[in-house]
């Protein structure tokens, strides 16, 4: 079990004698102890469940702020009510007044063998490395689902089948399959990962509440689609990026992540034509606005291609590939339409 879920646990079960203590300016009522908030201010609307289950919506121990929206566990109360900010001190707090034994020291791992730390870049370049190619694995059929069935130049993308996912600090930590995408920069040289955790049953995405996250420095770096020269592509999403690759495929491109990132790109030496895979909202103005500026200073021939729809993927999905591929033909230089296109099927 999980540290922080063991004791959330442990609290619950003395959930009475929890509140006493830290929210002592409250007072119960019924199945209830009625407080302020969760900093031990004399009030009545904050509610903290005396008796339930272990788990659950109606578990003891878990409280509601009425006036702000606020909830959580008792480990939530101690953290405020004690002002404390790190977990360690909050869990050290929970461990006094459950007169549990100190946690044993861990014995010191060789360095080859120690966790890396959450979101670093060498976390990043573990994971890539303990994933595996897409063919053939629920990553493959996501994408075919999204209409994007032509995978050429995709090995920056990866399968992972047990990628781990936590909510937050105090839940415990989840694995579900995972496309896994290495961001990396000029070089080719690995800076970052993206995930996409996936619902093998539905073939999309994982019904949790983030499922996609990006970590290590992403900043001016991309998931990349073949080579980069002369001519490339720039947009935001990766099935953005893959659903317009099905009708360019020979075209390089990268998947910037988000629209931030996107006006943030750097460019290679030897680019002379961008092409701005433009999302259609208000941050996909802002990036095209930015890369079209920053492409001018430095000669570099900006061209926005624009979707009908949402996006590139809803256009593949709604509108038909032929209905993609007439779209991007009026929209790129002619040169580039004979160099890159695909023929018509």
């Amino acid at each position: 079990m999980q540290p922080a879920t063991d004791l959330a646990r442990r609290l619950a079960a003395q959930a009475e004698a929890v509140c006493r203590h830290y929210l002592s300016n409250g007072h119960r009522e019924g199945r209830y102890w009625l407080v302020g908030d969760a900093r031990n201010t004399p009030g009545r609307s904050m509610f903290v469940r005396l008796k339930g289950g272990d788990s659950g919506k109606g578990a003891a121990g878990k409280w509601t702020d009425a006036a702000t929206g606020e909830h959580g566990d008792l480990l939530d109360v101690i953290r405020k009510s004690c002002g404390l900010v790190d977990f360690k001190d909050v869990a050290d707090e929970a461990r006094i007044f459950l007169s549990m034994p100190p946690p044993e020291p861990e014995p010191r791992l060789p360095e080859h063998r120690r966790p890396a730390p959450s979101g670093s870049l060498e976390a990043a370049r573990r994971l890539i490395g303990m994933s595996q190619p897409i063919t053939g694995t629920v990553v493959q059929a996501y994408l075919r689902k999204r209409g994007i069935t032509d995978l050429r130049g995709t090995g920056n993308l990866r399968f992972h089948p047990h990628c781990y996912y936590r909510p937050d600090e105090h839940s415990p930590t989840e694995t579900w399959p995972a496309m896994i995408a290495a961001v990396t920069d000029l070089d080719g040289k690995i800076t970052g990962v993206h995930r996409t955790w996936l619902d093998p049953r539905s073939r999309d995405k994982a019904p949790i509440d983030t499922p996609r996250r990006a970590m290590g420095d992403l900043l001016g770096n991309a998931v990349r689609f073949g080579i980069g020269g002369e001519v490339m592509a720039a947009g935001e999403g990766i099935e953005t990026v893959l659903s317009l690759r099905q009708v360019l495929p020979d075209m390089p491109m990268l998947a910037a992540l988000s629209a931030a990132h996107l006006a943030a790109i750097l460019f290679p030496d030897t680019l002379r034509r961008l092409y701005i895979v433009r999302d259609n909202d208000p941050a996909g103005d802002g990036a095209r606005d930015s890369l079209i500026e920053r492409a001018n200073v430095v000669g570099i021939e900006a061209i926005v291609i624009s979707p009908a729809l949402g996006d590139f993927n809803e256009d593949l999905r709604t509108l038909g590939i032929e209905h993609l591929r007439q779209q991007s033909r009026m929209q790129i230089a002619p040169q580039d339409v004979a160099r890159f296109m695909a023929l018509s099927a």
